[in-house]
């Protein structure tokens, strides 16, 4: 498959996300944001994402295992390279995981939290996530909406909610983010298509997917035809003009003015 991909810190802080292709792979990882809080691990995310990413590269490449065993071993040779870290902290280093695989009769896909695969199609368009993350402590995250993006206010109700969310992640009814072990790749969701079924595919973390999900501002239709003029740099900016046109979260509310964003968009 032909693929081109796009990364961009949504603001001044190192970019959290991570994306990476190879002829027969995408993988776009998407760092948990720390808010600010202790994680027990004298390494940043950025250094985490790079570190998982790398090696999911490396197991999946040429290989015929199962994604699941792919990305369980990356987190094996991860947790290996910090264990000197507090691996058991709830708030220890983690991302969503997605990953594309080209076969030669199929595409196989695995999604671990919210960075979703999309496939194009003769019938449209089919949308696979994870969203476990959206049950777990609503009422701290609509707390979290109630005050302007940035504000001292809404900055204290996000760390509320990350300390909550902690505590509930990698945990039965919570919901399941690469992290410390390799039990989480077998939380993972995973598919089949068929290749003669999907013109093109493409994998991103929620900082671009949100322009369709959570702004409204364009349709999976209107993405695909962005990523096919312009690539997916000229997608990332057009997420950006859009949030610039609310920096305080008004009329979208979240927690950052600008979310990391990765995309890769595959075609055959």
């Amino acid at each position: 498959m032909q693929a081109s991909l796009a990364t961009e810190p949504g603001g001044l802080a190192p970019n959290e996300d991570w994306a990476a292709a190879s002829p027969s792979l995408a993988v776009v990882l998407d760092g948990l944001s720390t808010g600010g809080l202790d994680t027990g691990c004298s390494h940043g995310v950025p250094w985490y994402v790079a570190q998982l990413g790398g090696r999911i590269i490396a197991e999946l490449s040429g290989s015929g295992i199962a994604l699941t065993e792919g990305l369980a071993r990356a987190l094996e040779q991860v947790a290996m390279l910090h264990a000197e870290c507090d691996l058991s902290n709830p708030g220890t280093p983690s991302a969503t995981v997605s990953i594309l695989r080209e076969g030669p009769a199929s595409l196989d896909f695995l999604i671990l939290a919210d960075s979703p695969v999309v496939f194009e199609g003769e019938d449209g368009y089919t949308v696979h996530t994870d969203l476990r993350v959206d049950s777990v402590v609503p009422e701290l995250r609509a707390e979290t909406e109630l005050y302007a993006t940035g504000s001292p206010e809404h900055q204290a109700a996000v760390q509320r909610m990350i300390t909550a969310q902690r505590l509930t992640r990698n945990a039965p009814g919570g919901y399941w983010v690469a992290a410390s072990g390799p039990e989480a790749a077998e939380h993972a969701v995973v598919g089949v298509a068929s290749r003669d079924a999907v013109s093109a595919a493409a994998v991103m973390s929620d900082g671009v997917s949100r322009l369709v999900t959570e702004y409204g501002m364009a349709t999976w239709a209107d993405v695909f035809k962005m990523l096919r003029d312009g690539g997916p740099t000229s997608l990332i900016r057009y997420v950006r003009e859009v949030e610039a046109t609310d920096p305080v979260g008004q009329r979208w509310p979240r927690y950052k003015a600008g979310d990391d964003a990765a995309v890769i968009f595959c075609q055959q």
